[in-house]
């Protein structure tokens, strides 16, 4: 398969702090990755460094085989990585259906593709961002990022906040996305093992560093080493 994403021994941060230190993984188009830890380890951080939105103090990052750690954010989005903040970023001023088109790429997700994924939105297409639950918002924020046409998407915490119901369409989707779509996937999530299942492969991070990278399945099973390195109930 061919190598999408290369982290090289990155050491990233904010200003002179350094919060990830010497990281390093590859995923191949169409793998997904889990990426787990307890809180405060540096999982959104590393999110980021991928969006170019922190400091690289040293290492590499190479996309599709370039080198583009010194690429600024909106061309790495336009090279195909979608990121999914955990914050959101629904625009009170803009309908459902305006917050897909303001950034719709070519390819294959297009308005009428995420309806049919997310069938719930084309009911709430002409509401403000302001009038959607915190469900629904989610389901743009994702959305909107496949409207990209990303060829890989970073989802940060996801599942966070939702009411059960939510979450398994969330997971539906998620699942659609990765085994039927092929889609390249990270996700950041607290709730280890809804990640795992819906991954191929696992990395756990502590102060920064990796200190576990296995199948997701192996992890899955190993409910003692689980508990373990990510403190799971």
């Amino acid at each position: 398969m061919t190598e999408l994403l290369a982290v090289e021994r990155v050491t990233a941060g904010y200003g002179e702090s350094v919060v990830l230190e010497d990281v390093s993984f590859a995923l191949d188009e169409g793998d997904s990755l889990a990426l787990l830890g307890r809180n405060g380890v540096g999982k959104t951080s590393l999110l980021t460094t991928l969006m170019g939105l922190t400091r690289l103090h040293k290492g590499a990052i190479r996309w599709a085989g370039k080198d583009i750690a010194r690429v600024a954010p909106y061309k790495r989005a336009r090279a195909g990585l979608g990121w999914v903040p955990q914050e959101r970023h629904m625009y009170p001023s803009l309908t459902v259906e305006e917050h897909l088109t303001v950034v719709a790429r070519p390819g294959r997700w297009d308005v009428k593709k995420i309806y049919e994924v997310f069938p719930r939105l084309q009911e709430r297409r002409t509401n403000m961002g302001n009038q959607l639950s915190g469900g629904e918002q989610q389901m743009v924020a994702i959305a909107r990022a496949l409207m990209t046409n990303p060829r890989m998407l970073l989802l940060d915490e996801p599942m966070e906040g939702l009411a059960p119901i939510i979450v398994q369409e969330l997971l539906g989707v998620i699942r659609k996305l990765v085994q039927d779509e092929g889609l390249s996937v990270i996700v950041v999530e607290q709730h280890a093992r809804l990640a795992l299942s819906l991954t191929q492969r696992a990395i756990v991070l502590d102060r920064g560093c990796i200190v576990h990278d296995s199948d997701s399945r192996e992890l899955l099973d190993d409910g003692a080493k689980l508990d373990r390195l990510v403190s799971v109930a």
